[in-house]
């Protein structure tokens, strides 16, 4: 059992989508981030207008140390930009920021599948920590953990899945008021939207790789497809 063929065929596919989509990630955001805007507008900046014209006040936009660690804390009302796009008047950086900003009104909007992702925090936490390793113990011991880990183990793909149309929202938002508010001009929202779609993908890729994951454990404790020993 410490060299499975099988774990092989369900985990080298996804990881090799979630690297593709990293370097496509990656690629993109360097490319853009050469790119200046126009109206010489910031990462902050732009965020700013948009929770400005969505009439959102409460919301502090802070820098953040850390390569594309831009995130929107909806407990503490933070939305932190790396250092790459905070004071970055780039394509690239007026994306990220805009995405992020786009979290904000999806909070401030009482956006269902936010709200759900929040609640599904604590479970998916459990989920990393606890339900993976009852998942591997439960090959040398019994299929039943297996199937105990497994339960927990879902909720990390659950989150994920609900992540997914937050993510694909706030891009949507921020394609979009970037364009109505003048942040971008028409040429440069095809930048925009390159950045945007490609960090898409790496939600994807780890939705995927969960999700095989979670099918090699209950295959090989014989909870999938029957036993294979």
């Amino acid at each position: 059992m410490f060299f499975d063929p099988v774990y092989f065929l369900f985990i080298i596919p996804p990881l090799l989508l979630s690297m593709w989509a990293s370097a496509r990630t990656k690629s993109a955001f360097d490319k853009y981030s050469r790119v200046r805007t126009a109206r010489n507008v910031t990462g902050a900046q732009a965020a700013q207008i948009l929770l400005d014209r969505a009439g959102i006040h409460d919301v502090k936009i802070v820098p953040h140390r850390g390569y594309l660690s831009d995130h929107y804390n909806p407990v503490t009302k933070t939305l932190a930009l790396s250092e790459a796009v905070y004071g970055q008047p780039s394509v690239a950086a007026v994306g990220v920021a805009c995405h992020e900003a786009g979290h904000a009104i999806q909070h401030a909007r009482h956006y269902a599948p936010l709200w759900v992702r929040s609640g599904l925090v604590p479970l998916a936490g459990i989920g990393t920590s606890i339900g993976y390793g009852a998942m591997l113990l439960g090959l040398f011991i019994h299929p039943y953990l297996v199937g105990f880990g497994a339960l927990l183990f879902s909720a990390v793909l659950i989150f994920q899945i609900v992540t997914l149309p937050v993510e694909f929202d706030a891009s949507a938002r921020a394609k979009k008021l970037a364009f109505e508010h003048g942040i971008v001009l028409e040429r440069e929202r095809e930048g925009v939207s390159k950045v945007l779609n490609a960090a898409a993908l790496t939600y994807v890729a780890a939705a995927v790789s969960t999700l095989m994951t979670l099918l090699y454990f209950l295959l090989r404790a014989g909870l999938l497809g029957g036993r294979n020993d």
